[in-house]
């Protein structure tokens, strides 16, 4: 599989992502501010955005993460077999896997979580789902993804969900986020790791790591743990006027700036 460059890696997912609209952004839009007690308050502090989220028992979303957490846990026993006996696996998807997992390990901090994203940014050619497999919106698991070699935004931010996971992160500091494009009325993927009280957006179309606090234009939707799924009910990112400094978001090009996430560096 050849490495593409970072530039082309950014144009190519930008066209990528195969999430169908979840047709939630409506709700978001007529959002009023929840009347919520201290108690609610102190736990959406420790979520992604600093938004309440509760957990979703049904739905479409949740029924793609049941199915797909079926097929995590079997592939975590596989990996663990081929971690055990590299020479006798049999899975070259999970040997790439896993060595991308060993460079994570072999770091600490912000240097694990910067070598996992880069390292799965550069190994899956961005691809549609429809392109890939012939369906719209398909949630692959990590090791079908490396055998194709291709995936989606999903499919990046649930390998990397995964990677950081073998790599020795803590499952509560570990999301997949699911998020609206308020402009071009996309939804969109990445992965999310908390690191010394931050949380830091890890995203297929760009190398750099963006603490949520500096997202734009983007409106998280669902949040996705290892206790299952939730979804934001709280004020919309650029609704929020206590918490921290947000800026307006800026109107953007997407195709002279294919990263619609802007750092504050």
């Amino acid at each position: 599989m050849g490495i593409l460059s970072r530039q082309r890696v950014a144009r190519v997912a930008a066209l990528a992502c195969g999430l169908l609209s979840f047709q939630t952004a409506s709700a978001f839009d007529a959002a009023v501010p929840l009347q919520l007690g201290p108690q609610l308050r102190a736990v959406a502090s420790s979520e992604p955005f600093g938004l309440i989220a509760i957990p979703v028992s049904a739905g479409s979303v949740h029924d793609k993460w049941s199915m797909l957490k079926g097929k995590l846990d079997d592939e975590r026993v596989q990996l663990a077999l081929c971690d055990g006996d590299r020479d006798g696996c049999a899975s070259d998807a999970a040997l790439q896997f896993l060595a991308i997992v060993d460079t994570g390990r072999a770091r600490e901090g912000r240097a694990r979580l910067g070598e996992i994203n880069r390292a799965i940014n550069l190994a899956i050619r961005a691809a549609s789902d429809l392109a890939e497999y012939g369906e719209i919106d398909v949630w692959s698991s990590p090791l079908a993804t490396f055998a194709h070699g291709a995936g989606d935004c999903e499919d990046y931010a649930i390998a990397k969900f995964v990677a950081l996971r073998q790599a020795g992160v803590p499952a509560e500091d570990l999301r997949i986020i699911i998020m609206r494009d308020i402009s071009h009325g996309e939804d969109h993927a990445v992965a999310a790791a908390r690191l010394d009280g931050h949380w830091l957006m890890l995203d297929n179309r760009h190398m750099a790591m963006v603490e949520d606090a500096y997202v734009r234009n983007y409106r998280p939707l669902f949040a996705i743990g290892e206790t299952g799924l939730s979804r934001y009910v709280d004020q919309p990112l650029e609704a929020r006027a206590t918490g921290r400094n947000i800026a307006p978001s800026p109107a953007v090009n997407p195709i002279a700036q294919p990263s619609l996430i802007t750092a504050s560096n």
